[in-house]
């Protein structure tokens, strides 16, 4: 699987998690009072998913790199940040909000490698 099909998969979850969190899961949300944790996690969600794939068309024309490092501390931000924010706002299991800012760290880790060595 490429790079920019992982990308792409991000962004079609990002979608499609924003839109059943908006209305499969509205009652769910409502009632655990959780619905700003979901669309927390879904703007993030999106957000990194369109970066994911700016730097996965970076790296299908020139190798990996920081870019390499950099799409997975994304991947990997991703994952934890929104991941623990989906299945806490499901659960209403507040304790994996600990989790949360791990996947913090790795998004913040990707913006600073962006920040003091580019795309090399």
């Amino acid at each position: 699987m490429t790079a920019i099909q992982i990308a792409a998969i991000f962004g079609f979850l990002a979608v499609a998690l924003g839109a059943f969190g908006a209305h499969g899961l509205k009652e769910t949300l409502e009632m655990n009072g959780t619905m700003a944790a979901w669309q927390t996690a879904a703007l993030y969600h999106l957000v990194h998913a369109v970066v994911l794939l700016a730097i996965a068309m970076q790296l299908s024309s020139s190798g990996g790199g920081t870019r390499s490092l950099v799409f997975w501390l994304f991947a990997a931000g991703i994952v934890i940040f929104s991941g623990s924010l989906y299945v806490l706002a499901v659960t209403n299991m507040k304790w994996l909000g600990r989790i949360t800012p791990i996947g913090g760290l790795s998004l913040l880790a990707g913006w600073l490698m962006l920040a003091i060595r580019g795309l090399k």
